[in-house]
């Protein structure tokens, strides 16, 4: 039973995924000065996620939207990430944005508190 359960999402987010990909839109542009200086604010930023979870394919949509080049790490089974996810941010949830800031980590996780957060400091 969990298998098929296992399948069943696995599907699902695979038409997630497509779905997201055939109406994703168009990237935000800016000027190449100001992009190259997203472009080094995001170096501070990671977003930890699960390729078909539909959390964080809203999430990826927006920082598409954006044109935000923010470091994506797969949390699945396995990954190294996933146990930095657990250790570090205190627990196993995606999406989840690190924020590396004068030295300190924060983070941010709810795929509709990142699109803020992003909104309000990219937008």
């Amino acid at each position: 039973m969990k298998l098929l359960i296992k399948l069943i999402r696995n599907l699902l987010g695979g038409v997630i995924v497509i779905l997201d990909w055939v109406t994703r839109g168009t990237k935000l542009k800016r000027p190449p000065q100001a992009q190259k200086q997203i472009e080094e604010q995001t170096k501070e930023l990671s977003l930890y996620q699960f390729f078909a979870c539909p959390f964080c394919i809203k999430t990826r949509r927006a920082i598409y939207k954006l044109n935000l080049p923010i470091v994506k790490r797969n949390a699945s089974s396995g990954s190294p990430y996933r146990n930095e996810l657990l250790e570090q941010g205190g627990k196993i949830q995606t999406p989840c944005l690190r924020i590396e800031k004068d030295g300190k980590v924060e983070w941010l996780y709810e795929s509709s508190e990142i699109i803020s957060y992003l909104n309000q400091r990219f937008a």
